[in-house]
């Protein structure tokens, strides 16, 4: 039995005062125990050194870096699941995630090694390369299932398979170093492979900013031709879509916006498949305000789920995509429910 249509216009509104309370409990809660007047303080520009250290240097940049990620992931999401005509594509589908994952691990593994400038000693990458090497590893892998898979014409169904194909291929090999070979960074693939905000700082928002700006800038200009994506190709061109032009852009915007995210944070499991398909349930028959919604959702879904996580663990805290995990599973069976 359906329920009646949720308005789109509640929604929004609804969601556009969870997540700024959302964010402040992100700001005030944690592992380190400060009083409420210290953390309002250091938002106000002042506040001891402490305080500035643990909100300014530890949790607005953690916070601001899942924001971000919540939004690539949930917008990539959505835009692969449109073009591909598919409700369960999400980063894993284009063989990012798995990508990614193979040259973060070659990278932590077998870090690169290069002449200093006195030509007589080698250097290692710097461990804070790995946002880029895991970016630039997803985006490898997907351009690479993309021609692959269009050298016989653009069909969804075929790249669907040939990245499900490839993307398994690229994880076997990463697990394989992983088993392989023990590695003094064995335990941050680990935690990467986890999904994790752990000691994420300004200099991963800084990172992923100009992705999502340039992003979510494009996002406009492509909204007329997302709605005719979902249909098959015959009938978007008889609306005179340039169908293979716009296809092809839509999927390099989910592509780079997944691949930097998943560089930066890791694969967060479920959250560029649930995310749209709420965002979707949420909006109705206005297709116009699932994208918005999506954004949302995915910034406000991450940031909780951070929060959970801090608090549940404790010290230790329980990995992101964990919890996202344990939250996506239940949400995904309610999704088979209402789509039966």
């Amino acid at each position: 039995m359906r329920t009646a249509p949720v308005s789109p216009v509640l929604s929004t509104v609804f969601l556009a005062v969870l997540f700024p309370v959302l964010l402040l409990v992100a700001i005030l809660l944690g592992v380190a125990d400060l009083p409420v007047a210290d953390v309002l303080d250091v938002l106000l520009g002042r506040g001891s050194d402490n305080a500035q250290l643990i909100i300014g240097t530890i949790r607005i940049p953690r916070i601001l870096t899942g924001i971000l990620a919540g939004i690539h992931f949930a917008v990539a999401g959505a835009l692969l699941q449109t073009v591909m005509r598919n409700p369960l594509a999400d980063p894993t589908v284009m063989g990012i995630s798995q990508g990614a994952t193979l040259a973060v691990t070659v990278f932590l593994f077998f870090a690169v090694y290069g002449v200093s400038a006195d030509a007589n000693t080698l250097y290692a990458l710097p461990v804070a390369w790995l946002p880029l090497a895991g970016a630039a590893g997803g985006l490898a892998a997907g351009a690479a299932i993309y021609g692959l898979s269009v050298s016989r014409g653009l069909n969804p169904l075929r790249m669907t398979l040939c990245g499900i194909a490839i993307g398994a291929f690229l994880h076997a090999l990463a697990m394989g170093l992983i088993a392989g070979w023990g590695s003094a960074r064995f335990e941050i693939v680990l935690q990467w492979l986890s999904g994790s905000l752990y000691a994420r700082g300004w200099e991963h928002v800084l990172f992923l900013l100009p992705f999502t700006a340039a992003g979510l800038m494009a996002l406009p200009f492509l909204h007329r031709s997302l709605g005719l994506l979902r249909f098959e190709a015959d009938v978007s061109r008889s609306f005179g879509l340039n169908y293979s032009r716009q296809f092809t852009l839509a999927l390099v915007i989910a592509c780079v916006l997944a691949a930097s995210a998943v560089g930066v944070v890791g694969p967060l499991i479920f959250v560029g498949l649930i995310v749209p398909h709420l965002a979707k349930v949420l909006a109705g028959r206005h297709f116009r305000a699932v994208l918005p919604l999506t954004a949302l959702i995915g910034a406000t879904l991450v940031t909780g789920a951070d929060l959970a996580g801090r608090l549940l663990g404790g010290a230790e805290e329980i990995p992101i995509g964990v919890v996202t995990a344990f939250g996506g599973a239940p949400f995904l069976l309610f999704l088979l429910r209402r789509y039966r």
